[in-house]
C-alpha cells in the first residue's frame, strides 16, 4: 500500500480501479491544517490528465503494470500499431490520446517498452535519447549571434527543435525525448 507521501513523479498506482501515473506532485502544509499533497495524474487507459488533492488518511494500491519490449510499426488515422518482440505476429494498437506527446518521437521500427495493465496495452515508454535525421536546416552563419548560437531545424518526424549553428541538413542528431532538447550530433552528413 502507498501513502499520500509516496505519490512522487513517475509512480504508478490504482485509483478507483483505474491505473494512473503521477506527472507532478507538491506537498503543502498550512498553519493549523492537515498536510496535503496536490497531484497531477494521467490515466494510463484514457490518457486524460486530472488534478487531485490527497490527505494523510488516503492510501493507494500500487498498479500491477507489466513491461514488455515492443516495436513501433506504423500510424494510420490516429491508431498507432506496435508488434510484440516475443511474437512479431502479435500486433497491438493504441489511440493517439493514450500516447500524449510521445507521437512526436515515434518513427517506424523504434524499439520501446510497452506498459500493460491487466493484459491491456495502456501506454509506452520511449528511450530517453533517440537519434533523428535532420530534414531541413537553414544555413548557420558563423558570427550570427542574434539567436544565441542556435537555429531551428526540422527532424525526420516533422518536429522542430533548436540545435547549434554547425548542424546541417542530412546530419543525424541525438535528442532527449523527455525534454525535446538537442543533445549531440551523432553523424555528419556526407559531403
Amino acid at each position: 500500500m502507498l501513502s499520500y507521501t509516496d505519490l512522487k513523479k513517475g509512480v504508478l498506482f490504482t485509483l478507483e480501479g483505474e491505473p494512473y501515473k503521477v506527472i507532478d506532485s507538491s506537498f503543502s502544509r498550512m498553519q493549523q491544517r492537515k498536510p496535503v499533497v496536490q497531484v497531477k495524474l494521467r490515466n494510463l487507459r484514457s490518457g486524460k490528465t486530472v488534478e487531485r488533492t490527497f490527505q494523510p488518511s488516503d492510501t493507494f494500491e500500487e498498479a500491477e503494470v507489466q513491461k514488455r519490449p515492443m516495436t513501433f510499426l506504423y500510424a494510420h488515422r490516429g491508431d498507432y500499431v506496435f508488434s510484440d518482440d516475443a511474437d512479431p505476429k502479435n500486433r497491438l494498437t493504441l489511440k493517439e490520446a493514450a500516447l500524449e506527446n510521445k507521437t512526436n518521437w515515434l518513427k517506424p521500427n523504434t524499439r520501446l517498452t510497452a506498459l500493460f495493465f491487466k493484459d491491456e496495452l495502456t501506454s509506452i515508454e520511449l528511450p530517453i535519447k533517440m537519434d533523428f535525421r535532420v530534414i531541413e536546416a537553414p544555413p548557420g552563419v558563423q558570427g550570427d549571434r542574434a539567436q544565441s548560437g542556435t537555429k531551428t531545424v526540422t527532424i525526420e518526424t516533422g518536429i522542430v527543435i533548436q540545435v547549434p549553428l554547425f548542424v546541417n541538413a542530412g546530419d543525424t542528431v541525438r535528442v532527449n525525448t523527455e525534454t525535446g532538447e538537442y543533445v549531440e550530433r551523432v553523424q555528419k552528413a556526407p559531403a
